[in-house]
């Protein structure tokens, strides 16, 4: 499935809850369905463009921006007070993939932070979505937010790129992009980090869409058992889940990428309009 070309994208702008939001649009001819990518801490929509490009490969326009305070839209550096403005902010994305494509199915892929962003997405939005797939997903407990909100001053430590994935490539990439924030979180955007942890953990299950949960087994970042909870929190009747032994946070960069994108778009297929 990886391949060395690339799908052209098309970078435009919408007006977010904060300012100018940069992102980008991928796809073929004759589209079949859309998909929605939400990205993680720090990071921004290109780091996506492979996952982007399978995506197109099978029929999907895909759509992706990136969040408010990262990348190149408006914003302080990774400053977020409010998970559900980003929600927003992931509305009006999916408004516009509608107005372009309109009665196709949507799906929403979100990773890590971009996680707890989508399942928060389906539970304020899951009827109008064909499937959601997590990958890594912020939900349950995130000891990590924890550890940092308990100290007087946030620490000044990076991520260690060895922990994104298996391929040191993915690492290197990471720690050179100039795109990714590589300086400390801040106090407000862990506060609302835990705070909408716990608001998705409130809600409950996700039963207006099925939901598929993927994650690597050997996740330092994110690790699994703190998300596991989560999953049992929001798990609806038609979900279901994957873990990848070996893998680590960044499934979708990590060297058995190509089984993980056959496994969302399989999950994917298996849940669109029978019409498409």
């Amino acid at each position: 499935m990886t391949s060395t070309t690339t799908t052209p994208s098309t970078e435009f702008e919408l007006t977010g809850h904060a300012g100018r939001l940069v992102a980008r649009r991928w796809e073929g001819s004759d589209p079949a369905y859309v998909v929605l990518l939400c990205h993680g801490y720090g990071e921004h929509i290109g780091r996506y463009e492979h996952v982007a490009t399978a995506l197109a490969a099978d029929g999907a326009a895909v759509y992706g921006l990136d969040h408010v305070g990262h990348g190149k839209s408006d914003g302080e550096r990774v400053l977020v007070e409010d998970f559900d403005t980003v929600v927003d902010d992931m509305r009006l994305l999916d408004d516009t993939s509608l107005a372009e494509h309109p009665g196709l199915p949507v799906v929403l892929i979100g990773h890590s932070m971009g996680g707890l962003i989508a399942a928060r997405y389906a539970q304020r939005y899951g009827a109008d979505l064909a499937c959601v797939v997590l990958s890594g997903p912020v939900i349950g407990r995130w000891d990590a937010v924890t550890a940092l909100l308990a100290a007087d001053e946030i620490p000044d430590v990076p991520i260690d790129p060895a922990t994104l994935s298996r391929d040191a490539s993915v690492g290197r990439d990471y720690v050179d992009d100039p795109l990714v924030w590589h300086g400390p979180f801040k106090r407000p955007t862990l506060e609302a980090l835990q705070s909408m942890i716990d608001r998705i953990g409130e809600t409950g299950v996700i039963d207006a869409t099925p939901v598929l949960w993927l994650h690597g087994q050997e996740d330092q970042l994110v690790p699994i058992e703190g998300s596991r909870g989560g999953w049992e929190r929001i798990a609806g009747l038609d979900s279901s889940s994957r873990s990848y032994p070996g893998a680590r946070h960044e499934i979708f960069n990590e060297t058995n990428r190509d089984e993980v994108l056959r496994d969302a778009i399989a999950f994917i297929r298996g849940n669109l309009p029978s019409t498409t």
